[in-house]
This record gives structure tokens, C-alpha cells and sequence, in this order.
């Protein structure tokens, strides 16, 4: 039986990317477009849960729109910036006009105890400990 010969690698050749199809990427316009001319910012951190407040006028952007029906529940600004596939910069200029419209109601997050209570691990371990 005799060994596999070794091949010598050839530098591939790339082919030239597919031309750019208009809408299918994000171009710079549009954002700026969302986020208006002034692009103020209300304080808004990735955790921030939005709740929607009425429904969406007839005067909303799609975007806003979208906003509105995705946060019929609560949804954490990050949530939103996914599903809405806009990054966060943007989105938190869409939810700072939203807000003073007051279409919709920021909440802050549940902030639980970084630890429980000693005494009551305590308790847990001489009950693990009694069985």
C-alpha cells in the first residue's frame, strides 16, 4: 500500500461579492433618519423594560409602530434592538421620542440581592445536614 501523495495548494481565487441589493443593507440615510436630526437620548440602559401605553397612531413611523406591538408585554431595550434589527443608539432615540409622546412607559429592571442572607443559609445547610 503506498502512501497518499500530497497535493501542492493553489491560492484560490475570490469571486467578486454580489452586487449590493438596495434595502438590504442598513445604510447610514436611514438611520439617521429614525433617530431625527437631533438624536436626543433619554437615560436608557440595555435592561430598561418598555411597556406600551396606547396604540399606535396614525401619525407613527414604522418603526414606532413595530415598537408599540412588540411591547404589548414588557421587553428590555436590547429585545427590542434585536427584533427590530436597529443598533441600540438608534433604538434608544426612537424610545426617548416615544417617551415624551408618552406612547410608551420605561420601567426599571428587578433588581434582586447580589446574596441571600447568611442566616438563611445557614438554616438550609443544618436542614441538608439533618437528613
Amino acid at each position: 500500500m503506498t502512501p497518499p501523495q500530497r497535493r501542492r495548494r493553489q491560492p484560490r481565487q475570490e469571486p467578486p461579492p454580489p452586487p449590493a441589493k438596495e434595502g438590504v443593507a442598513k445604510a447610514p440615510e436611514r438611520l439617521y433618519v429614525v433617530a431625527g436630526p437631533d438624536g436626543e437620548r433619554a437615560d436608557l440602559d440595555l435592561v430598561t423594560l418598555i411597556v406600551a401605553r396606547a396604540d399606535p397612531p396614525p401619525s407613527a413611523t414604522p418603526e414606532q409602530s413595530a415598537t408599540l406591538r412588540l411591547c404589548a408585554a414588557p421587553l428590555s431595550v436590547a429585545e427590542l434592538s434585536a427584533y427590530l434589527n436597529l443598533p441600540f443608539s438608534v433604538v434608544t432615540v426612537l424610545l426617548t421620542e416615544m417617551l415624551t409622546a408618552e406612547l410608551v412607559q420605561a420601567r426599571a429592571p428587578i433588581v434582586r440581592q447580589a446574596l441571600p442572607d447568611r442566616s438563611i443559609l445557614e438554616a438550609v445547610m443544618h436542614g441538608l445536614q439533618r437528613l
